[in-house]
């Protein structure tokens, strides 16, 4: 493992191809950026057509030198079982990919429960179990180039790390429950794909990072992307100590979707855990619970009504 890591140099990525959920601001616009300053191409992806176009004219205007066909946008609403696999569809026809950067959330949950046209609740669907069936959509893509997932996890699961026994919380809903709750799903499926990526013989690594204590008050004002306003960068300043910018909290995810020597079922966040530069570390006890794991997956599964194929995804014995 290298333990010297440029955020702002990253390894040339000509040729390279990955998506983004959750594309049109935060972290997802600022990895995006990265990504296609160190020569990559991007799917820009998120629910809003008009939002979208804003983030990428946004990315053409900081990065000019960029190809014209850097970053490509395609509406893709995570909380919509139909709007991933019509957003897949259209990925696989493409070609492959190199990589998938689960990024896309609820940050701010509903104070009262809802559900989404499929019928789950709102933050778990589109946390969670979107980003499932997304992954196991584009597992053939991934594959081909022997690609990476990279699931985006937080540090509030070491916080409160809730066993997720109801993640659809028919009982019990509060807003902070469901938030943490929906990490602590994601990056538990985010470790158990991994062991069954290995166990299956597939070419394609699962990987968790978490942005640490990102605020859009201490992040740069870019025109369609982040305009926070005077009181959110008074309240969000007087935190600095514990806190950085979207920029830098999109380097931790960054660095575990295109770092070489990262292998699968790493976890990696900020150096402090809030902020700082990334590094590898340790994930919360109920996250790598493989029975809890395990229940996890059967019930996105169950949910989704999608079978990751493995078996196609899979490099033939002897090949």
């Amino acid at each position: 493992m290298r333990t010297t890591w440029d955020p702002r140099s990253l390894p040339e990525l000509s040729g390279r191809t990955y998506l983004v959920t959750g594309s049109n601001a935060g972290l997802g616009y600022f990895s995006c950026e990265q990504l296609v300053r160190a020569g990559a191409r991007v799917f820009m992806t998120g629910r809003h057509p008009n939002r979208l176009s804003a983030a990428r004219a946004a990315l053409r205007r900081r990065v000019p030198d960029a190809a014209p066909d850097a970053a490509e946008i395609l509406v893709l609403d995570t909380s919509n079982l139909g709007s991933v696999r019509s957003a897949a569809a259209s990925v696989r026809g493409r070609g492959g990919l190199d990589g998938v950067l689960l990024n896309a959330g609820i940050v701010h949950p509903p104070k009262e429960r809802e559900t989404t046209v499929d019928g789950h609740e709102v933050v778990f669907a589109t946390n969670a179990l979107g980003h499932f069936a997304l992954a196991g959509e584009l597992l053939t893509s991934l594959a081909a180039r022997e690609g990476r997932m990279v699931w985006v996890g937080s540090m509030s699961t070491s916080l409160t790390p809730y066993d997720p026994v109801d993640p659809q919380l028919t009982r019990g809903y509060s807003a902070w429950r469901a938030y943490v709750q929906s990490k602590v799903a994601t990056t538990a499926l985010g470790f158990e794909a991994d062991r069954r990526l290995r166990a299956a013989g597939v070419p394609v690594s699962s990987v968790v990072a978490h942005p640490g204590y990102s605020t859009s008050g201490r992040t740069p004002g870019i025109v369609g992307v982040n305009a926070p306003s005077k009181g959110t960068r008074f309240a969000d300043n007087l935190q600095a100590f514990v806190t950085q910018s979207k920029e830098h909290g999109a380097w931790p995810l960054v660095r575990a979707l295109v770092d070489p020597d990262i292998e699968g079922g790493e976890f990696w966040g900020p150096r402090t855990i809030a902020r700082g530069e990334p590094r590898r570390q340790n994930a919360s006890r109920v996250t790598r619970d493989e029975d809890v794991a395990a229940r996890l997956w059967a019930a996105a599964e169950a949910a989704t009504g999608i079978r990751w194929p493995f078996d196609r995804a899979a490099v033939p014995s002897g090949g």
